[in-house]
């Protein structure tokens, strides 16, 4: 029987995930988390065969939460289901050691059979993320410059050019307004911009636009 846990800020999508995942055979719900750090606490004192994880979510988000996760054991099997698109967090997830990556628009069989194939040790790679896998392992030319910047900065970006300021930016990600302030230089300097304008419209161009509110608590 594949145990799974499964990580979610959204009650209502947990609770589709569990009725899909309950009839599906040799799959059962072994718990719920509705954020990162319910999920890790979840993690060190119980055993999961696969954790189904989500991006955005209030106190850790999915992305430090996969890290933490991968620090504590790499051996644990994370497959990754959000609402954003493959080609914004998808090879950045894969290589801090997600073993697949589906959208929230993904047909039930097909999160079925994702999990199946995580959990035989096996990636669960989709054609759309296949090819920006190749992209990444090719030539660095042609890449966009945002692709350079780390997983924090990334994240940084995304919330600034959506709009938040550098205040609700430090809390949504639990840091200082300092340390927020410097993650932002870092950007301006990598990507040779000057200004929030100019970051602002570098982010809408490349389609990086944040799709919440600071109430959600959204990040990455």
């Amino acid at each position: 029987m594949i145990r799974v846990l499964i990580v979610d800020d959204h009650a209502i999508v947990r609770q589709g995930l569990r009725r899909i995942l309950e009839e599906a055979r040799g799959v059962m719900v072994g718990g719920e988390a509705a954020n990162g750090v319910e999920a890790l606490r979840m993690i060190r004192t119980d055993k999961w065969d696969i954790v189904l994880l989500d991006i955005s979510m209030p106190e850790r988000n999915g992305i430090d939460t996969l890290k933490q996760i991968m620090d504590g054991n790499k051996e644990t099997k994370v497959l990754i289901l959000s609402m954003y698109p493959e080609d914004q967090y998808a090879v950045r997830l894969m290589k801090a050691g997600a073993s697949g990556y589906l959208t929230k628009e993904t047909a039930p069989e097909q999160l079925v059979e994702a999990i199946r194939r995580v959990v035989a040790g096996k990636k669960y790679i989709s054609a759309t993320l296949s090819e920006l896998l190749l992209q990444e392992c090719g030539s660095a030319s042609g890449r966009p410059p945002h692709e350079i910047l780390s997983d924090r900065e990334y994240q940084v970006l995304r919330l600034i050019g959506s709009g938040k300021t550098v205040s609700e930016v430090a809390e949504m990600l639990s840091l200082s307004v300092k340390t927020v302030s410097t993650y932002r230089a870092h950007i301006l300097e990598k990507i040779r911009l000057k200004n929030n304008a100019e970051l602002t419209y570098y982010v809408m161009q490349n389609g990086l636009r944040e799709q919440c509110s600071l109430k959600d608590q959204v990040v990455g």
